[in-house]
């Protein structure tokens, strides 16, 4: 049975998801090309995974899911970052694009600190491991908006011939 902590800690961590998925439909819907837009919308479907998952150990840990399978979701891997598209954004963009990106990688961050205390409050092995599936999936997204925000930046920095020592 779950203790009241552990219910907010996982009714929490569905919140932070369904944000993840609303700021990820709009990034998509700002987007300058349909690949960019369709990276970010599957980024915003892979929170709504997540949302699954807490959904699915939240039942099988209070008694009420029936069958939940939380061993089906602890198969799921991160995905490869190579299933993302970033076309390059336009000079006129690329303030968007950094901010965009910025804010992703932040976040990513929160979402990773927020797993690796949530895990804190669990004693069995079967959440843990599903805290530490949602850590690195975190990761992944952190480090591929990680790179385009360098990308990004350096473009923006060469647009306004600002060159760092």
């Amino acid at each position: 049975m779950l203790t009241k902590e552990q219910r907010d800690v996982i009714a929490q961590a569905i919140q932070n998801e369904v944000e993840g998925y609303e700021f990820y439909k709009m990034a998509s819907m700002q987007a300058p090309s349909e690949a960019t837009k369709k990276s970010f919308m599957e980024l915003g479907n892979e929170e709504l995974k997540h949302v699954e998952f807490l959904k699915g150990l939240a039942k099988k840990l209070d008694g009420s899911g029936g069958d939940v399978a939380v061993e089906e979701f602890l198969a799921a891997k991160p995905p490869s970052p190579q299933i993302y598209t970033w076309d390059k954004f336009e000079k006129e963009h690329l303030q968007m694009a950094i901010a965009v990106y910025s804010i992703g990688i932040q976040m990513e961050k929160d979402s990773i600190a927020f797993y690796e205390e949530a895990k804190k409050k669990f004693d069995d092995e079967e959440s843990k491991a599903l805290f530490d599936l949602l850590i690195d999936w975190e990761r992944v997204h952190m480090e591929e908006f990680t790179e385009q925000y360098n990308i990004y930046k350096g473009d923006w920095w060469a647009d306004q011939q600002f060159f760092p020592l």
